[in-house]
């Protein structure tokens, strides 16, 4: 069984910053693909980047390039979204989730497990 739990969520300002983490608890595999989505109210989920465990090769919608980074701490078995220059419209409950592989899907079916996801509000 694979456990994800997210935080690091809340209200932040247009133009600031959040960092959310992602922390995996339970059954590993030899190679994972990390990645995070988000679902804002009336929406289907999104995929918003992902990076592969072991090489960490990164893949990041289009939407968030250059203002969202993520990364991986292969020691604490966390992966972490850095966003910043928040936009109203990054304002989504966001989702952690994984694969069991070494190939980046953006689909959201790609995926076998999920957290329970972290609020992300972004005021104008």
């Amino acid at each position: 069984q694979v456990q994800l739990a997210e935080s690091g969520g809340g209200l932040v300002q247009a133009g600031g910053s959040l960092r959310l983490s992602c922390a995996h608890s339970g059954r590993t595999f030899s190679s994972f693909v990390k990645g995070w989505f988000r679902q804002a109210p009336g929406k289907e989920r999104a995929f918003v980047a992902a990076i592969t465990w072991s090489g960490g090769r990164t893949s990041y919608a289009e939407s968030v390039k250059g203002r969202f980074t993520i990364s991986r701490d292969n020691a604490k078995n966390t992966v972490y979204l850095q966003m910043n220059n928040l936009k109203p419209e990054d304002t989504a409950v966001y989702y952690c989730a994984a694969r069991v592989g070494d190939i980046i899907w953006q689909g959201v079916d790609r995926y076998d497990y999920w957290g329970q996801g972290t609020q992300v509000t972004v005021s104008s």
